[in-house]
């Protein structure tokens, strides 16, 4: 069985874990590192796998390496894996999941030829449902790719992407559930302002949110179909959508995700 070391035990780390232990991966492959203390006990208790503080120990035979920190922390942890790594025999992957860190700076930062695979997860994952977007590093191989989007796909779905295009990624998935969190909250309001009460008019966006979205995953018609499917000519539903059109959502959205773009350039630009 591969062996997997996820460095960091906040909420990320944690769904990884909860994650691959549901898939059928069993706790004697697993190891977190985790600094504080309350933390690494709530994990050693809840999952049943070791916990160290040391990235050093945990690297002791691991086959895959995740970095599951925030992008701030990021420069202490390579540089205590490129010590950990050297001297090894350069097949472990290293996984990051920290955002806005590129490729370049990852490998800078370790052994020379280490197979380096970058994530761009979305919190989803948190409830098994993510997206996650994989960028292979120089010396990622075929069989590296296929082990991470093994891993990655027991808490979400996984894709396969260059590394130019990540901070698109970012911008459409990484970002992507603060727009539909939004959405809902302007439903909501408007729900409440035409008489419902907050508890029923939340009820009734967020089913009617899940229920759109598994009408997309199941259906072999795109969003322009089914949107058209339930616009009946001069009915209520054309009636909102022409509103949202003339407030300009589609042009809102456009420059909203060019934004986020621009805004991932720029920090990936600032960090190196």
């Amino acid at each position: 069985m591969t062996r997997i070391a996820v460095i960091g035990g906040g909420r990320i780390g944690e769904a990884l874990v909860a994650g691959l232990l549901e898939s059928g991966r069993v706790a004697k492959d697993l190891v977190v590192v985790e600094t504080h203390q309350d933390r690494a006990e709530l994990i050693a208790e809840r999952f049943g796998v070791r916990v160290t503080g040391s990235i050093e120990d945990a690297s002791v035979g691991a086959d895959v390496l995740v970095i599951a920190v925030k992008p701030g922390d990021v420069d202490g942890v390579l540089t205590a894996l490129g010590k950990a790594m050297l001297g090894g025999d350069g097949d472990q992957v290293v996984v990051s999941l920290a955002a806005g860190v590129p490729t370049p700076r990852l490998e800078a930062k370790l052994p020379a030829g280490s197979p380096v695979v970058r994530v761009m997860p979305n919190t989803p994952m948190l409830v098994g449902q993510g997206m996650s977007a994989l960028a292979p590093g120089r010396h990622a191989k075929a069989e590296d790719l296929a082990l991470v989007t093994g891993l990655l796909g027991a808490v979400g779905k996984v894709v396969t992407v260059a590394e130019a295009q990540m901070d698109a990624v970012t911008a459409v998935s990484g970002s992507g559930p603060a727009y539909f969190f939004l959405v809902v909250e302007a439903m909501v309001d408007a729900g409440v302002s035409l008489g419902l009460t907050r508890d029923v008019a939340t009820t009734l966006v967020v089913q009617t949110m899940l229920g759109a979205a598994a009408l997309l995953e199941g259906a072999e018609q795109s969003a322009v179909d089914l949107r058209a499917a339930v616009t009946s000519p001069a009915g209520t539903t054309a009636a909102a959508l022409r509103e949202l059109e003339r407030s300009g959502v589609r042009s809102a959205f456009l420059e909203a995700l060019h934004a986020a773009a621009r805004r991932s350039a720029e920090q990936g630009s600032s960090a190196e």
